[in-house]
């Protein structure tokens, strides 16, 4: 198998392997991938993340000219963001996870620092969580509030909407939007309860013994 088929098969079996666990539902969420060449293979418009064909992702140049597949989701303006802004990103995730799109619409929530510390494990793979504003789904202004962070956030919540992530590759980004829609789980089921969250000294020294970039 090639190096771009087996990039194919491997955005279905991530993205089926969501659907079953239920953090994607209809024909909700998209998923990107870099290929070798600089181009961009990408979940097509209105398909199910439990039923996406290898052969019809939208494959897309290294210049952005769309080369072959189907129409590409409407929310293409969010992927190209994180990887015009981020080179290292290898792979992008949009989820409408519940726990994340619950913890968005939280009137206390923190824009600049949207997840409350409960683990180590969303510091260490998330870095800070950045709440944007809601707007419309497949509105570029989306897109334009991501590049505003000039890459100083890997992962964004979107307000009523959902998160964002970008990883240096398929794994990586699945396994951090996987920890976000956790986070927010555990952030929903403590809500109004009294809770022990990490200390200020103790999310500094997660930051400081994996390198994570907190702070920009």
């Amino acid at each position: 198998m090639s190096g771009e088929a087996e990039l194919r098969e491997q955005i279905c079996l991530l993205a089926k392997s969501m659907f079953a666990r239920r953090l994607t539902r209809g024909s909700t969420g998209n998923i990107s991938a870099r290929t070798t060449d600089g181009g961009l293979l990408v979940s097509p418009t209105g398909t199910s993340f439990g039923r996406l064909d290898p052969g019809r992702l939208s494959r897309f140049d290294a210049a952005g000219r769309l080369l072959d597949g189907d129409p590409p989701t409407k929310e293409m303006p969010l992927h190209t963001a994180f990887y015009d802004t981020r080179p290292q990103t290898g792979a992008v995730v949009h989820l409408h996870s519940s726990h994340s799109v619950a913890w968005s619409m939280m009137p206390d929530v923190d824009p600049e620092n949207a997840l409350p510390p409960l683990t180590p494990y969303s510091i260490m793979q998330l870095g800070r969580v950045k709440l944007l504003p809601f707007f419309v789904p497949g509105d570029p202004a989306m897109g334009e509030a991501v590049r505003r962070l000039a890459g100083q956030r890997s992962a964004v919540l979107l307000a009523n909407h959902g998160p964002i992530v970008a990883g240096e590759d398929l794994e990586s980004a699945g396994n951090a939007i996987e920890e976000l829609e956790y986070t927010a789980e555990l952030a929903m089921l403590t809500l109004g309860h009294p809770t022990k969250p990490l200390s200020e000294d103790q999310v500094r020294s997660v930051v400081e013994a994996f390198d994570i970039d907190w702070d920009g």
